[in-house]
Formats: C-alpha cells, sequence, structure tokens
C-alpha cells in the first residue's frame, strides 16, 4: 500500500474538521457539500472489501428519499446486500479519521480484516439524478484509483440495478447479464411470460400511473417501457423534467402525508403507484369515486404477493415453507388476515431492512417489505432449484403451470434488493392473473386506525425492548403502565421504540377507531414522558 501516494490523493479531498458522521443502515447520508472526503475515503474502503472477499463491490450514490440537497453512498456486499456490520465500524472510523490519522486507520483496517493487500479488486459504481451525485461518484472513483483497484462506472442506475450488477458479476452471470439490457431482459422476459395467457379487453385496466419522485426510476423505466408495452401500458409522472426531487412526491411524501402527489393526475378508481428517489421503494393509491385517497402501502403488498405464492404452492402440492417477515409497525389487521384467513405464518422482527432480509433467509420463500413499500421476495437456493425441476418434470398441465409461473416469479423478483421497478411488475401481474382491481385489492381487509407519535427524551438509551421492539424492559414500569392502557381499548395494541439517530422515542398506537387510537397514542406517549426522562412540552 503506498501511503505516500494515498496522502496525497487524500489532501484533493480534505476532511472539514470536526464533522463526525455514522454508517447506518442507509449508508452515510447528510448535505451533499460536506461528503467528498467521504466518497474518497469509501472508494478506499470498497478496494479493501474487494480484496478481502475477491469479490466485486458495488459503491452506490445516493440520498433515497431525503431532499435534493442532501446526498450519500452506501456499498453493496458481493451477493447485492448490504455492507457486513463489522465494515459498517471500519467505514465509520474511516469516514471520521482527521486528515493525519487517516492512512494509519486504514492500514489498521486491513490488518484487523486481514486482507490480502496483493489481491486484485474490482468496484463498480452508480449514481442517482442529483445535481451533487456525479461530482461525488468521480470521487469515489478517485479513491478506488489511489488503492490500484480496477473499476466500473455504470453511471445513472437505480439502486436495486446497481445491487443487481454486484450480484450478477459475483455469480458468474448465472443470476443475469451484468448489463442495463441484461436487467431489462431479465424482468420483462419473466413478466411477459407471466402475464401471456391474461389477455383484457379493457385496455385501461392494463395501464398504470408511475409517480417517480423526480428521480432516476423515470428514467430507468423509459429505458424499460418498450421491453413490456405490450403487456403494460406505463404512464410517468414527476419524471424530472420540471419538478425537484422527492419534492411533495414520491413514496416516502404519499405514505407519511397520506395524499396524493402533486404533479399526477389522479381519475377515480385508476391504479397508481409510487417510487422513491432511487427507486428501491413502491406503494400504490387511487381515489374512489367520492374521491377520497386511499393508500396500499407495503403490507398490503406482502398480503397481495404471499398469497398469491401460497396459492401457487397448494396448485403444485409442494411443501416448500412460505413466511412472512413483518416489524412492529405492520398494521393489525395485515397480519390477523396472513395468519387467519391466508394461514401462512408471520414473524416480527425488529425494525430495518437488514433484520427483515435475515429472518426472510430462513424460510424456502421469505416475503418481506416494510409499511413505507420496501421489499422484496427471497427464494433459498434448494426452494429454487426444486421448482426449477418441477417445470421440466411435472406431467400433470395444471401443477406445471402453476410450477412455471412460481419460475416466472423467481426470475422477476431482484432477489439482491427491494426494487420498484420488479415489485410493481410482480403487482401488475398478480391483479391481471387474479382478475382483482385496486380497490379489491384494497378491500382484502380493512387496515386498523393508527397514529405515531414522538416523544423528546434527555436521553433515548433509558429505553430498551425485546421482542422484537414491541416490549419495553427499561425503564421500570413502563410496560405495565402500556398494558393497562392498552386494556381501555377494541382491537388495540401500542408499542415505544428509542429512535436510532436522535434523542426521542417512537410511539405507535391502534384501536377500533382512529379517536381511540389517537387517544391510546397520547395516553402512551405521557407515561413514556413521565417515566422516560420526558423534556419540554408534557404531550
Amino acid at each position: 500500500m503506498d501511503l505516500d501516494a494515498i496522502t496525497e490523493y487524500s489532501a484533493l479531498h480534505p476532511k472539514p474538521s470536526g464533522l463526525i458522521l455514522q454508517y447506518g443502515t442507509a449508508g452515510f447520508r447528510t448535505k451533499a457539500e460536506h461528503l467528498d472526503h467521504v466518497m474518497f475515503r469509501m472508494g478506499l474502503l470498497a478496494v479493501l472489501r474487494s480484496k478481502q472477499t475477491k469479490s466485486t463491490i458495488g459503491v452506490m450514490v445516493t440520498a433515497s428519499h431525503n431532499p435534493e440537497e442532501d446526498n450519500g453512498v452506501k456499498l453493496v456486499d458481493p451477493l447485492g446486500e448490504m455492507l457486513a456490520p463489522s465494515w459498517e465500524e471500519h467505514a465509520t472510523c474511516l469516514a471520521n479519521a482527521e486528515e493525519q490519522d487517516m492512512p494509519r486507520v486504514l492500514m489498521d483496517i486491513s490488518v484487523k480484516a486481514a486482507v490480502n493487500l496483493q489481491q486484485d479488486a474490482f468496484i463498480v459504481i452508480g449514481r442517482d439524478t442529483r445535481p451533487t451525485s456525479e461530482k461525488l461518484s468521480q470521487s469515489v472513483i478517485d479513491g478506488v484509483t489511489a488503492l490500484e483497484g480496477q473499476f466500473h462506472d455504470y453511471g445513472l442506475v437505480t439502486t436495486p440495478q446497481l445491487h443487481y450488477m454486484v450480484y450478477c458479476r459475483n455469480t458468474s452471470g448465472q443470476y443475469g447479464e451484468a448489463t442495463l439490457e441484461g436487467y431489462y431482459q431479465k424482468l420483462s422476459k419473466a413478466f411477459m411470460e407471466l402475464t401471456k395467457q391474461t389477455l383484457c379487453s379493457e385496455d385501461e385496466y392494463r395501464s398504470v400511473k408511475v409517480d417517480c419522485a423526480n428521480g432516476i426510476g423515470a428514467l430507468k423505466l423509459k429505458e424499460m417501457e418498450h421491453y413490456v408495452s405490450q403487456g403494460l401500458s406505463v404512464q410517468l409522472f414527476n419524471d424530472g423534467t420540471k419538478g425537484k426531487l422527492n419534492h411533495l412526491c414520491g413514496a416516502d411524501f404519499v405514505k407519511s402525508h397520506q395524499k396524493p402527489p402533486q404533479g399526477m393526475e389522479m381519475k377515480s378508481n385508476e391504479r397508481c403507484c409510487s417510487f422513491d428517489g432511487d427507486a428501491d421503494r413502491i406503494v400504490y393509491h387511487y381515489l374512489d369515486v367520492d374521491g377520497h385517497f386511499h393508500l396500499i402501502d407495503g403490507d398490503k403488498i406482502a398480503t397481495l404477493i404471499s398469497s398469491f405464492l401460497k396459492e401457487l404452492l397448494l396448485e403444485i402440492g409442494e411443501s416448500l415453507n412460505i413466511g412472512v417477515v413483518q416489524t412492529a409497525y405492520a398494521n393489525g389487521s395485515s397480519t390477523r388476515y396472513l395468519e387467519e384467513v391466508m394461514k401462512v405464518p408471520v414473524y416480527c422482527t425488529k425494525t430495518g431492512v437488514k433484520h427483515l432480509h435475515h429472518k426472510a433467509q430462513e424460510f424456502d420463500i421469505g416475503v418481506y417489505f416494510e409499511a413505507n413499500g420496501h421489499g422484496t421476495v427471497l427464494f433459498s437456493k434448494a426452494a429454487e432449484t426444486k421448482i426449477r425441476q418441477l417445470t421440466k418434470e411435472l406431467e400433470d398441465e395444471k401443477r406445471k403451470a402453476a410450477a412455471k409461473m412460481l419460475e416466472n416469479v423467481i426470475d422477476l423478483f431482484n432477489q439482491a434488493a427491494g426494487d420498484a421497478i420488479s415489485d410493481m411488475l410482480v403487482i401488475e401481474a398478480i391483479l391481471m392473473l387474479k382478475d382483482l382491481t385496486i380497490q379489491q385489492w384494497d378491500a382484502l381487509y380493512m387496515d386498523l386506525p393508527n397514529r405515531q407519535l414522538k416523544v423528546k427524551v434527555a436521553d433515548r438509551q433509558v429505553i430498551s425492548t425485546t421482542d422484537a421492539e414491541r416490549q419495553v424492559v427499561t425503564p421500570p414500569g413502563l410496560q405495565e403502565a402500556i398494558n393497562d392502557l392498552v386494556k381501555k381499548y377494541k382491537l388495540s395494541r401500542a408499542f415505544v421504540r428509542p429512535s436510532g439517530t436522535e434523542d426521542v422515542v417512537r410511539v405507535y398506537a391502534e384501536a377500533d377507531s382512529q379517536e381511540n387510537a389517537d387517544s391510546l397514542a397520547r395516553a402512551v406517549s405521557l407515561a413514556v414522558f413521565q417515566l422516560a426522562g420526558g423534556v419540554g412540552e408534557t404531550p
């Protein structure tokens, strides 16, 4: 390792003194002007990780659903998954090292992680459409070059597309071809195969309106349109030609404000969906005949998909186990519907994609979606092999057709990451195959009214939880207080958890009416304030 060369290069990407950043689930995210040194150093770190794993590593420049003036970076591990936790720590140390200590910290990481510095390294880089992304991705390239790594710059891609490229390159093309063309071909072929027997007479039934959050999703959907145009007409809104990224539009805005995005013409009962800024989240929505807005979030998406998969498995007669993974934020009605009506087992994990992804890997078929619309379906290697085998061996026509459908679903999901484009194609295919309108899908179950509140506390660490964050352990007395409050309402539950980023405690409550959900949330907030050291105004 040529430390002098690295020091010289690093001087071109100086760290603002005193700036401390933390690598979390979403990588690093902050105002774009504070990120130049971080990008350079993540280029260095990606080379070390590539040498250590003897694999291609990805670096994605994006801040997803954050405002346009922010930016961020995350590393993608060999099978398209998130960076390993021990390397998140290395990332944080390296990003925060003062200029003079940086080369030493780099050496420390390579010793701690037993990196063979003679090993070759290969990095793939992608970026979103933010005005600052091109310059910042050049800083990543400087870091890769400083450590003599090889790289391929994919330029403008969605986050899930970069995950796909990494997965393809590390499975010698078995998963797919590591090009945009390969990505479009794989998804569209599976979609067209899956939907070929559903010829609808009404054209508008097969059209979907997409709010692209003025982000990268618009560019990539435009490129993909002609691959699926025979099966689906896609109308793009907020395509980045005039609006600002994520401003009053996109999945995060629609989900948190429970209202339509600006810049999208919505007529009653039309199927509409919203992507987020880097196209790894999707939510559906529509206006009913009275003009009321209805949101179909990640819980309902998981329900539609897992019900469909369960039906196919029953048709084939195979005993592959399927599990749906949720967090405590999933609406109680969705959990009840899955367990009691569909007889699909549901498991709860801590909040955060990495926990859901990890749990989903325990099943033959693991379905996970956060309520915010981020999720996918994972098929174990054994299950995939079994299903592909059945499509060849089964003689019974109905069972064979079901196995073939399942095989297409495997190819249609981006198993490396939650992917709005792939998820949208799966949902559209299922609605066609089951001949469901968006209202019928929405009516599978009624969401229980709920309310989320925040309580400011002096120190969020006084709250500790267990049972996938559904039960409080400390401070003493708080869980008992919550239990007593919950008993006062029908169909109710409530839980509290410390924020991962600020000194606040998040409160969630649901009950049989909005009035009761609000009242329960307020009462629980007051209990948190009194027992966990609340600061500022009493709730």
